[in-house]
């Protein structure tokens, strides 16, 4: 795909510095930058890069003053992160949507119902009475199970599983090996031993704008649904056990465990390796830090967590200083009580 400046320019409401009809093909860091690609420069650390820089256009802010001669076409903006960020977004969507048609082989059951514009790669299968909407991109390698739907605009990437019955939103984007809808992990003690397996007969609910990452896994509900509510961001390797709901516009980290029938907040930050146990609720708001441990509910709103069992972040770092000095106190104990025998057997 290739833009001129100017037409980025349109793009992100910038006004241009230099020649506006530069071919665009490629992003690039702007120390890293060639002919034909645009950078950014939003951390003045990087500013000398700027002045020796081969990329063909640079964002910056409209308050930046260069303070020597610049070769690249400077794009001016309000903010350069965040108009960077804005052409990440639509090279990715202009990549990954525009693929269209049916690859061979292929599978489509009985009644599958599909929308415009959708793309089906070689090697996947959609399993009967299955209702994919627009815009929709099926990588291949992909399984859909019986009666799955799937809102307009999602991309399912490569080696995806989304066991039968299982809804995803709009605008989700579930990453190469998630497995969406397996069993959740339900066993029953026996008099002798042994376990019981339960039947997982519910779903997965994936509402609209959805991020699912890498190699995770969604258990579906022992009855009823597990819900990923609107806007949830979920990173690689992250396990999220039956039953479990989570509210709007939290993310979670690499790693993470989330126990069954747990029900998590709206906006929360869940750091890496962090453990939750099952039936509890976390409050709206809640930051737990890495590989902290949640063994109880969470009552109160906007709290900062850490540490195994989590409690308050900053209690946690005084109790970690503390622990830290035990070596010492405990010479130091010693060391008095020695003086304080020393002392009786003087008298």
């Amino acid at each position: 795909m290739e833009f001129t400046v100017k037409q980025i320019a349109t793009l992100l409401g910038g006004e241009v510095e230099g020649n506006d009809a530069l071919t665009i093909s490629k992003l690039a860091k702007i120390e890293e930058g060639r002919p034909g690609d645009i950078s950014f420069l939003s951390n003045l650390k990087y500013e000398p890069h700027l002045y020796t820089t081969q990329a063909s256009a640079v964002i910056v802010d409209r308050s930046f003053q260069p303070k020597k001669p610049v070769s690249a076409a400077l794009i001016f903006v309000e903010n350069s992160y965040s108009a960077f960020t804005r052409l990440l977004e639509e090279y990715h969507q202009r990549l990954n949507y525009a693929r269209v048609g049916v690859e061979q082989p292929s599978y489509a059951g009985d009644g599958a119902q599909f929308g415009e514009q959708v793309y089906r790669g070689a090697f996947s299968y959609v399993g009967r009475n299955c209702h994919i909407g627009h815009n929709v991109k099926i990588y291949p390698h992909v399984y859909i199970g019986d009666n799955v739907r799937i809102g307009d605009n999602s991309i399912i990437h490569t080696g995806v599983r989304i066991l039968s019955n299982c809804v995803i939103g709009k605008y989700c984007t579930i990453h190469p090996n998630a497995v969406i809808g397996s069993d959740g992990f339900g066993f029953a003690p026996q008099p002798d031993g042994t376990y019981k397996t339960i039947p997982q007969l519910g779903n997965v609910i994936l509402e609209d704008f959805v991020s699912v990452g890498a190699n995770t896994t969604i258990d579906c509900a022992t009855m009823g649904s597990t819900i990923i509510r609107q806007g949830v961001k979920l990173d690689n390797l992250i396990q999220i056990g039956h039953n479990v709901e989570i509210g709007r516009n939290t993310v979670i980290a690499a790693q993470t465990g989330v126990s069954g029938s747990t029900k998590i907040g709206e906006n929360c930050i869940i750091a890496g390796q962090v453990g939750i146990v099952g039936h509890i609720t976390i409050a709206n708001n809640t930051s737990v830090g890495a590989q902290s441990g949640v063994s109880k509910s969470i009552q109160e709103a906007g709290l900062k967590l850490s540490g195994s069992p989590a409690f308050d972040l900053k209690d946690n770092l005084r109790s970690t200083a503390i622990y830290r000095r035990l070596p010492d106190l405990e010479r130091r104990l010693i060391e008095q009580e020695k003086k304080t025998n020393d002392t009786s057997d003087s008298r």
